[in-house]
């Protein structure tokens, strides 16, 4: 089992390092056509996503997948999430289900896409968003970019360190793949805070659906990347979808999640 997890590993580490050889040229000769997330007047946009009837089976094959997936996923963890939205609850007596405001595919004409509700199990103090802007105004974040990263973050409570070491907070993403807001492997959606200080370019990672895996998750110490680097791996998934490919980083998601803490 551990020797097929490496030699995933291995093949996953080309796409990343593909990905970085790539990140000069495209950044130079992009063909990316919109402004402030608005298409040019008059201007075509082109899309790094595949196109053509293979593609269009991808996608078949892909969404009947995560169907299946989410549902028996959600069939079977039911009594771990029902536990930790109880725990969570009894911490704090707030709402233990976290919901978000994400933004979604980018439409046919790279025009922003439209805004979706995106679920976690809380793990963060009731007052997480004001605190937020607090510690930005600090200087604490360590992310660069528009993302905020925080290996300590003190906004994250006892119950939420332990759901987040499990990977048990992001189970009601399990429903959001069920009823297609996002897909089992995928660019992680952004928040519209965070979209609206992108670059052209970087609109490019919202070109496909959303989704709860993707090449930058399965990262080992994925928090020491910075944002181009992770916008370039998603923007390489974007150009290399396939089946094997999500196989792939899926297999590494799940090893990730039992034995390597590195992204923690």
């Amino acid at each position: 089992m551990l020797n097929t997890i490496d030699k995933i590993d291995e093949r996953v580490d080309e796409t990343a390092a593909t990905a970085a050889t790539n990140f000069a040229e495209d950044e130079a000769c992009s063909p990316v056509l919109v402004v402030d997330n608005k298409v040019q007047s008059g201007e075509k946009y082109t899309s790094f996503a595949k196109k053509g009837f293979r593609y269009g089976c991808y996608l078949f094959i892909k969404r009947a997948f995560d169907i299946v997936s989410s549902g028996l996923a959600m069939i079977v963890l039911s009594p771990v999430i029902i536990v930790a939205l109880l725990a969570k609850w009894l911490e704090d007596r707030g709402n233990p289900i976290y919901t978000s405001e994400r933004v979604g595919k980018n439409n046919k004409d790279g025009s922003r896409g439209k805004n979706i509700k995106f679920h976690k199990i809380r793990s963060m103090c009731l007052n997480a968003e004001e605190m937020k802007q607090k510690l930005i105004d600090e200087g604490l974040n360590e992310a660069d970019g528009p993302a905020f990263k925080m290996k300590n973050d003190p906004r994250i409570t006892k119950v939420g360190k332990v759901l987040r070491k499990l990977s048990i907070d992001e189970l009601p993403q399990l429903w959001d793949i069920f009823v297609g807001k996002l897909s089992v492997v995928g660019p992680r959606s952004p928040l519209p805070s965070e979209v609206d200080e992108y670059t052209p370019y970087q609109m490019h990672r919202l070109d496909v659906k959303g989704g709860l895996l993707c090449l930058w998750q399965i990262q080992h110490d994925r928090n020491a990347l910075s944002f181009d680097e992770w916008v370039e791996l998603d923007i390489e998934y974007i150009r290399k979808q396939s089946l094997w490919l999500d196989f792939k980083i899926i297999c590494k998601g799940a090893f990730m999640v039992l034995f390597d803490r590195s992204g923690e």
